[in-house]
Formats: C-alpha cells, sequence, structure tokens
C-alpha cells in the first residue's frame, strides 16, 4: 500500500485511539467534559453510554492498524475500516454535532481515498 495511504490510515488510527480515550477514561473529567461541552451530571448520567462508544472507536483504530500491515486482506480491511469510520461520522455529524463531519467523517474519506488510490 501506498505510503501516503499508510500514513492516512495511521493519523486516522490516532484520532480513534484518542476518542477512546476521552469517551473511556475523561467523560466526567473537568477535560473531557469541556471537550463534549457536557455538565457533571449529564456526564455522570451517560458515561457507560460514553464507554461503550469508546470501546467501538477501539474497534476501529484496531481494523485501521490492521489495514497498514503488509497482508493479503490489508486492503479490503483499509476499505472497510474506512468506510465505517465515514459512516460513523456522517451519522454523528448528522445526530449529534456538525463538526464530527470535518474531524471524523472528513480524515475517514481522504485515507478511504488514499487506500482506493493506492490499489490502482
Amino acid at each position: 500500500m501506498a505510503l501516503l495511504a499508510r500514513i492516512a490510515l495511521g493519523f486516522v488510527a490516532l484520532q480513534h485511539v484518542m476518542f477512546l480515550v476521552l469517551e473511556m477514561f475523561f467523560w466526567t473529567k473537568p477535560f473531557g467534559r469541556k471537550v463534549f461541552g457536557l455538565s457533571q451530571q449529564l456526564a455522570n448520567d451517560s458515561k457507560a453510554l460514553a464507554m461503550n462508544q469508546g470501546l467501538y472507536n477501539g474497534f476501529l483504530a484496531a481494523g485501521l492498524v490492521w489495514a497498514m500491515l503488509p497482508g493479503p486482506h490489508a486492503f479490503a480491511v483499509g476499505v472497510f475500516s474506512t468506510s465505517c469510520v465515514v459512516v460513523a461520522g456522517v451519522f454523528g455529524g448528522l445526530t449529534a454535532k456538525r463538526s464530527i463531519l470535518v474531524v471524523q467523517a472528513l480524515p475517514g474519506a481522504i485515507a478511504l481515498g488514499l487506500v482506493l488510490a493506492a490499489k490502482g
């Protein structure tokens, strides 16, 4: 896979690891509440949901890292994982916060395009 595609996959994977950390470990902390604009009460009430969401972001990161590794399934895993990121980002942008379109969906779409272009 082309170097640029691997770099893009790595960037999106790193983003999703950071999302995991924010959602699973900092959701109720001052930093996490500031990032997500949450009151302490809402953060406490939604902590279990956020941890579940963080876990899913970890699975996305794992798929993206897997796609970076050499092997016969790297292309398919890359297309699948980046497509999942784009769908999740578009859904989040439409239902939760518009900025998710730029923060999550756009980098995922760029990585998907580079993965497809690298295949030739």
